[in-house]
């Protein structure tokens, strides 16, 4: 028994930090532009490829009217986007003020049509990334640009693809538009997956009969909001909770977990709801029971160290089991994400 509550107290523990890192990791990834009320267009959805196992979204004109977002993004903004950023701003599109939503997918590699369901402990072990930025752009002058420049170029039906980098590495980004207010980005492959989408000869993500009804269910929820399948599902608890993997019980969960859903709110600070679904409703039930036994014992760890505004985010998180799904929403005000950016809360890399 000294054992059994010994492995429930570490892996509370790890599970909390796990939840606090997915609001973080959520808000990461956010570095382009907005939208309506957070809502995607299914004829944008309709763009990604079928395979895609995590999608997210960003309305950055709502997350930059936030006083606290420019720090925020300081802090979280992978490197990859930075630099596609400043890729973009090279050829005189202003990435602030031009791009009004986000959209991306990732397309695991490591895993197989097979292994990356449930009951698997697979997970992806490299990815492929594609997304579009929305917005207002000026095709003509800016493909001039490139083209003076001579960067590589490579042609996908009627559509130049222009890289960031030689062209030829395995991590180098090609980028296109698609139209004047839609610029698609991504690796080679995917990317090019994107256009045969377009042009009817691949299946896209709205046939995913499993997760396109979960990305329409979190469509619209947010100024945030992104649906991981089971093998992304995996490796958030994998690379948030490494504590997890090291009791055999809480492996087995993990491995029935099913899907995770994210939603960001923002107004006059972050409102935020995480859904875990699981393998059952005894396994909602139990992971309920750890994240909230978990809070408690971040919150007691936070007070120790002095740090009140952690302590009273842990104590404003709510974990409410429903059928096989686990709940879980969490509030901020401006204020406490000020002064959880100064102590460098959110520096957190995927």
């Amino acid at each position: 028994m000294k054992k059994l509550n010994h492995f429930r107290l570490n892996l509370a523990a790890a599970i909390s930090a796990m939840t606090a890192g997915s609001l973080i990791a959520t808000l990461l990834l956010v570095t382009p532009p907005p939208a309506r009320a957070g809502r995607l267009s299914t004829d944008i959805i309709a763009l990604f490829p079928k395979e895609v196992g995590e999608f997210a979204y960003a309305d950055l004109k709502k997350a930059r009217s936030m006083k606290w977002f420019p720090q925020l993004q300081q802090q979280m903004l992978p490197e990859r986007f930075r630099q596609f950023e400043k890729f973009l701003a090279s050829a005189g599109v202003d990435p602030n003020s031009q791009v009004e939503e986000l959209a991306w997918g990732l397309v695991a590699e490591g895993v197989t049509s097979k292994t990356e369901g449930t009951g698997s402990t697979a997970v992806p072990s490299g990815e492929q990334v594609v997304g579009v930025a929305l917005g207002n752009f000026s095709p003509d002058s800016t493909e001039a640009y490139f083209k003076a420049q001579k960067l590589p170029t490579v042609k996908a039906r009627n559509y130049n693809l222009y890289a960031f980098g030689t062209g030829s590495g395995p991590s180098d980004l090609f980028f296109t538009f698609i139209d004047s207010s839609t610029a698609a980005f991504g690796h080679r492959g995917t990317l090019e997956k994107m256009i045969e989408v377009r042009f009817g000869s691949e299946e896209g993500l709205l046939r995913n009969d499993k997760f396109f009804p979960l990305i329409n269910e979190a469509n619209g929820g947010g100024v945030v909001w992104a649906v991981l399948n089971p093998a992304y599902t995996r490796l958030a608890m994998q690379q948030l909770a490494p504590e997890v993997q090291q009791f055999p019980e809480a492996a087995k969960l993990v491995s029935r977990m099913q899907n995770m859903l994210i939603n960001v709110n923002a107004s006059s600070g972050i409102d935020g709801k995480f859904q875990a679904i699981c393998g059952s409703v005894d396994d909602a039930n139990t992971l309920a029971q750890l994240l909230q036994a978990g809070f408690l014992y971040k919150r007691y760890q936070a007070g120790k160290d002095n740090n009140q505004e952690l302590a009273d985010m842990f104590d404003q998180a709510r974990v409410t089991p429903s059928g096989d799904r686990v709940v879980l929403t969490m509030s901020l005000s401006d204020d406490q994400m000020t002064s959880l950016i100064k102590h460098n809360t959110f520096t957190f890399k995927m």
